[in-house]
């Protein structure tokens, strides 16, 4: 459908169509340069204060989400682009132009305005969805695509007006009567762009945003990205139906998928509109004459039927979910996507210790805090744990005076800062699995007492969710300990071989020793000799003594003091040889532990092993010891010993980074058996403590281990 000279005389007869500012023509022009400078961009924008201003706007608001503010016109054009500075300013001159007028009931300008940046805004994110190559460009072109409508307004404004009115709930008919004024708005829109001198699509996509489906969908990309966004942006149900069977059409898109891109577009809206300047008003919805009640039902219903579609994505988000951390981030965004809650907290149950623990949530604010909030599940009044043993919904607000809250309950409301807090159980068939607690303040429970059903709904899901994921972790722990019984039985029958020869060696060194003190020559050499074979004996004769508890010999152990020993023990082999440099920070405050020597010493030499031998080119090797406070249950008060080995080689794959605990797990290649890591697992577990591992590919492996101070459960 290109434009046919007679339309284009048509068009030129019109007596007010707008044309572009000085100072844009000269930005146009530089943008289009390809020998200007992003300098020379910036230079003639300065010399315009409101222009300039809205280009910072733009630039630092959420609509990019940039992590640190922009401050200078230069740095915001080096980061935008000339494209994207070229469409904010076109945009903002357009609306200028326009804006001195004023609209009517019949073509409101406002509403006009909130079409175009719905429409926008749409496209952008269907560009990004479908990999177009510029999303800028699509927002450009969703924006403008209808600004033919306004030139006929501003020409014709009676005609126009009527033709508005008379087909208010047709508006494929008032494309077809737009001809009786000369020209369609298309047409219009696309003479406009291409006099503007945007690039040919741009112009495309207005032209043909009113063809029938099947000639748009052999049209290039933005023409369909625009065309989808239109029919979306619509102000009738029937448009938006017809929108979501487009989206399908040409993207592949699913109406869930549509859902979220919409509420997206409705969340950047205001602030988009912000930025450029633009007022808008949301379009009334032909249900408007309904009466009170009726509207109420009406409204009651799309709330529901949105509630309903946004805790299926959660759903089904749920099940995708492979990991606890996954779950609960999972969990985490379909509240505060559902009931618009951003203070949350997870406490599960931990069967073991009978107490309900916080638990982190990646990109929790204060996610490093929470493993802090332990509550007993004993623990009077605490809203937390009436709320799990009834298995149903509390809140504090209901009570009179906060001292009927436990001291605990208190601490959690202002550790989220609110008024107060609502507890959700989490519980499958009797079962224990953990607590829900939002942070809210007195208006936001107000609003979330109509949503109690879907909150319980959200509730059990979640519990379901988390008790499959207990269920399967608990699996993976019994098949881990099958298969390191059947490796450490491999183990003794190892150590029974090995340690005959080693005995002959050890008698006939005794004896050696004594020929040469006999002859007055020096032993200094042979001791070293008798050193490295004791050392061998004792780590092999570790394998078999990882589960034998009773076998140990406990007693006070300074873990600075081994680690200074080790240092000097491996200095050569280690690290001179690997080129490895030792970054150690050692607690001076550091207390003795209650622990069995031999143990921690081959832990440590295992993990420090493993870090050299992880850096191929040499590297840093950290070694950091840490008393800690924090009261851990059953250890009289007295805090933990945390010791960390760490490197800065190329970290450990995320798909084997879930298993290298297990036997035979390796990711050194040939040549490592891979129980290294199973033996230091058995060894920490004996000795009480606990181990973590955190690791980034490419950017070093950290092991973290924590020992209870004071006398260990084994040793009394």
């Amino acid at each position: 459908m290109e434009l046919e000279k007679s339309v284009i005389d048509r068009i030129n007869s019109l007596q007010d169509l707008p044309s572009l500012p000085h100072i844009l023509v000269k930005l146009m022009e530089a943008c289009s340069d390809e020998s200007g400078s992003l300098g020379d961009i910036a230079t003639i924008l300065s010399h315009d204060p409101s222009l300039c201003s809205k280009v910072l706007r733009l630039v630092n608001s959420a609509y990019y989400g940039l992590g640190s503010r922009v401050e200078g016109i230069d740095q915001a054009v080096a980061y935008l682009g000339t494209s994207a500075v070229k469409n904010i300013a076109v945009c903002s001159a357009v609306y200028q132009a326009f804006n001195s007028r004023k609209g009517d009931k019949a073509f409101n300008l406002k509403v006009f305005w909130w079409h175009s940046l719905k429409c926008a805004l749409l496209a952008r994110i269907f560009a990004k969805e479908v990999a177009y190559g510029s999303p800028d460009e699509a927002f450009v072109a969703g924006l403008l695509h209808d600004i033919g409508k306004l030139v006929l307004w501003v020409n014709f404004s009676e005609k126009y007006t009527a033709l508005i009115k008379k087909y208010v709930n047709r508006p494929e008919m008032l494309t077809a009567a737009e001809s009786q004024l000369g020209a369609t708005h298309s047409q219009i829109g696309a003479w406009l762009l291409d006099r503007w001198k945007f690039q040919s699509f741009v112009a495309d996509s207005a032209l043909y945003h009113h063809e029938p489906l099947e000639r748009v969908a052999h049209a290039l990309p933005l023409v369909q990205i625009v065309y989808t966004a239109d029919k979306l942006a619509g102000q009738t149900v029937e448009g938006r139906e017809d929108g979501l069977r487009v989206a399908e059409k040409l993207h592949g898109f699913s109406q869930q998928q549509v859902i979220g891109f919409l509420a997206r577009s409705d969340e950047e809206l205001e602030e988009v509109a912000r930025s450029f300047g633009i007022e808008f008003e949301a379009p009334r919805e032909s249900g408007e004459d309904l009466s009170d009640n009726d509207r109420e039902t009406q409204e009651n219903l799309v709330h529901e039927v949105r509630d309903s579609s946004l805790l299926l994505g959660t759903l089904r988000n749920l099940v995708a979910a492979q990991e606890e951390k996954d779950i609960l981030k999972v969990l985490q965004e379909g509240l505060k996507i559902l009931f618009d809650v951003s203070q949350i907290l997870f406490f599960l149950y931990d069967e073991e210790k009978e107490t309900l623990v916080g638990k982190e949530v990646e990109g929790h604010a204060t996610s490093s805090r929470i493993s802090d909030l332990i509550v007993p599940i004993g623990l009077e009044k605490s809203l937390l744990v009436s709320c799990l043993s009834g298995e149903k919904t509390l809140d504090s607000f209901s009570l009179g005076q906060s001292s009927d809250l436990a001291i605990t309950d208190t601490q959690i409301i202002r550790f989220l800062r609110t008024d107060g807090m609502l507890c959700l159980p989490l519980a499958v068939r009797a079962e224990y699995v953990g607590v829900i607690v939002l942070g809210l303040d007195h208006s936001q429970f107000s609003h979330l007492g109509n949503h109690f059903k879907l909150l319980e709904m959200f509730s059990s899901e979640a519990a379901l969710a988390l008790r499959v994921e207990q269920l399967r972790e608990g699996q993976l722990k019994r098949i881990q300990s099958e298969r390191a019984g059947a490796s450490f039985a491999v183990a003794r029958k190892v150590v029974h071989e090995v340690n005959n020869p080693l005995g002959i060696m050890n008698n006939y060194l005794k004896n050696l020793g004594i020929k040469i003190k006999d002859q007055g020559m020096e032993l200094d050499e042979l001791g070293i000799i008798n050193e490295e074979i004791d050392r061998i004996a004792n780590i092999i004769g570790g394998l078999t003594a990882i589960s034998d508890k009773q076998s140990r010999k406990w007693a006070p152990v300074d873990i600075n003091a081994l680690i200074n020993d080790l240092i000097k023990l491996t200095a050569e082999s280690l690290m001179q040889k690997k080129k490895v440099a030792l970054q150690v920070d050692l607690d001076p405050a550091l207390p003795k532990l209650m622990s069995e020597k031999d143990s921690l010493k081959q832990i440590l030499i295992n993990l420090m092993k493993n870090a050299s031998e992880a850096m191929t080119k040499g590297g840093n090797l950290y070694l950091k010891t840490l008393h800690r406070g924090r009261t851990l249950e059953g250890h009289q008060n007295r805090g933990f010993v945390e010791v960390t080995v760490g490197d800065d080689g190329p970290g450990i794959p995320a798909e084997m980074k879930k298993r290298i605990f297990e036997p035979f797990v390796s990711s050194k290649g040939a040549g490592h058996s891979g129980l290294g890591l199973s033996i230091v697992l058995n060894l920490i577990n004996a000795l009480n403590g606990s181990i973590v591992c955190q690791s980034e590919e490419g950017k070093g492996t950290r092991f973290v281990i924590e020992f209870p101070v004071g006398p260990s459960k084994a040793a009394i």
